[in-house]
């Protein structure tokens, strides 16, 4: 009695596993290294991260579409198993009068069904299998929706770092075009210079504010675009905060090399990796399409229309049927089906290879770009240190007189414009961090 128990626990533990296998369908947030933006030390570019992970519509479109794969494989799991199934079922009939042996008019049957395809071929179980590696696929491929919106949320973030910078730039070179206008006016009155001096200086002007708007035109855009990222309303862009892009900077290494295993680690490898099993086991199925089935079926009916009480034994139809089947004039279908699946086979290896050929590049484009962008950094900063060290020589022959307020404001917009330049080049770079971070599928 003690065994019989022991085995009937373990047997509901077995289905209970299968009933609940697979029932987290989300992404791991430890696969997605978010320590990485962690390194940037920005309060703010890791509370809209988390918005995006806690609010974007499309990582809860993609959760849904994991979670259709994971019931298709409990689906399939399901028609492997036998199938049982009872009817009551109500009989009115007209008997011949026999001797000795009398039949009811009226019956009540209760038939007891149980079938099932003995899957000695296992091709039952290869159709499961063949699920599980879509399901595997659309895994891979929901974590790379994840890691391409950390990407694009860490690169609008940065580009809105970028502008408020630039619209500051602007702002002061506007001041300063205003201000050679107002001087210009004066001159033009008392003769100085002619009114082609005076339409270039309100032309400058006129520059300078359509400069100015087209930044303020660009980072509404960039706000209203990381708000619907991280799944709120772009009413509400003025409630961001921000935080300064001469502060953002990234505090760890970014490796000048990357391992072939953390490339083809990548979730679109992976997906296209299991898509490609998963095309090989529809060919192994297509190809046992050509062998016979084989079928069990029995039933155990009860009646009221024999002799006896209802559930004995006297009272009982039982039967079993086991037995092959095998379709007729349908060998060009299967052939069909096959050649079909070989060459869905055929255009998935190729496309796993494409794949693994533009991840590689990727990456190496990637750490291409940065190596180089990190000299036009490097060399931008050593103008703007130039450029300031002469500034500074400018404040100091302004303050002795040496040379008028108009030269003076002049070389104050050369510092103010190599400064755009700098923090275009910053961007530039740390953006093509965030790149990188994606080309690696989170892993670096």
């Amino acid at each position: 009695m003690e065994k019989r128990r022991i085995i009937t626990k373990k047997i509901l533990l077995i289905f209970t596993c299968l009933l609940f296998a697979q029932s987290s369908f989300a992404v791991d947030i430890r696969e997605l290294n978010l320590e990485f933006f962690d390194r940037f030390n920005d309060e703010n570019l890791n509370c809209y991260i988390q918005q995006a992970l806690d609010n974007n519509h499309d990582l809860k479109k993609a959760e849904h579409i994991v979670e259709q794969y994971r019931q298709q494989v409990k689906y399939s799991l399901g028609k492997e198993l036998p199938s049982f199934s009872v009817s009551a079922n109500y009989l009115g009939i007209k008997v011949p009068q026999l001797d000795n042996f009398q039949l009811k008019d009226n019956a009540f049957i209760l038939p007891f069904m149980a079938s099932y395809e003995a899957d000695f071929l296992l091709k039952n179980r290869d159709r499961t299998r063949a699920l599980k590696k879509s399901y595997e696929a659309v895994q891979f491929n929901e974590k790379a929706v994840y890691i391409a919106l950390i990407t694009d949320v860490a690169t609008v973030y940065t580009n809105i770092l970028q502008y408020n910078d630039l619209i500051e730039n602007q702002t002061n070179t506007l001041k300063n075009q205003e201000e050679i206008l107002l001087r210009s006016k004066k001159k033009f009155e008392r003769g100085v210079i002619n009114s082609t001096a005076l339409n270039n200086a309100k032309k400058n002007v006129e520059t300078s504010k359509s400069s100015l708007e087209k930044l303020i035109k660009e980072r509404e855009i960039a706000m209203m675009q990381l708000a619907v990222l991280t799944g709120n309303s772009s009413l509400n862009i003025s409630e961001m905060k921000f935080g300064d892009l001469d502060n953002f900077e990234y505090s760890g290494k970014i490796p000048d090399e990357i391992s072939s295993d953390v490339i083809f680690s990548r979730p679109d490898v992976k997906a296209s990796e299991a898509n490609l099993e998963k095309a090989k086991i529809d060919v192994r199925v297509a190809k046992k399409e050509f062998f016979p089935t084989f079928n069990i079926v029995g039933v155990w009916a009860f009646n009221t229309i024999a002799p006896g009480t209802f559930f004995s034994w006297e009272s009982s139809l039982a039967a079993i049927l086991a037995g092959a089947s095998q379709d007729i004039f349908k060998g060009g279908m299967k052939v069909a089906n096959l050649k079909i699946k070989k060459a869905k086979y055929g255009e998935l290896f190729e496309e796993y290879n494409q794949t693994n050929l533009e991840a590689v590049k990727e990456v190496n484009t990637t750490l291409c770009i940065i190596k180089h962008d990190r000299r036009i950094e490097e060399n931008t900063k050593s103008e703007l240190n130039c450029e300031a060290l002469n500034f500074q020589n400018i404040q100091k022959e302004f303050n002795r007189g040496i040379i008028s307020e108009p030269e003076y404001i002049l070389e104050e917009n050369n510092f103010i414009n190599t400064q755009t330049k700098y923090a275009q080049a910053k961007t530039q770079r740390i953006v093509n961090y965030f790149t990188l971070y994606k080309a690696v599928g989170g892993k670096l």
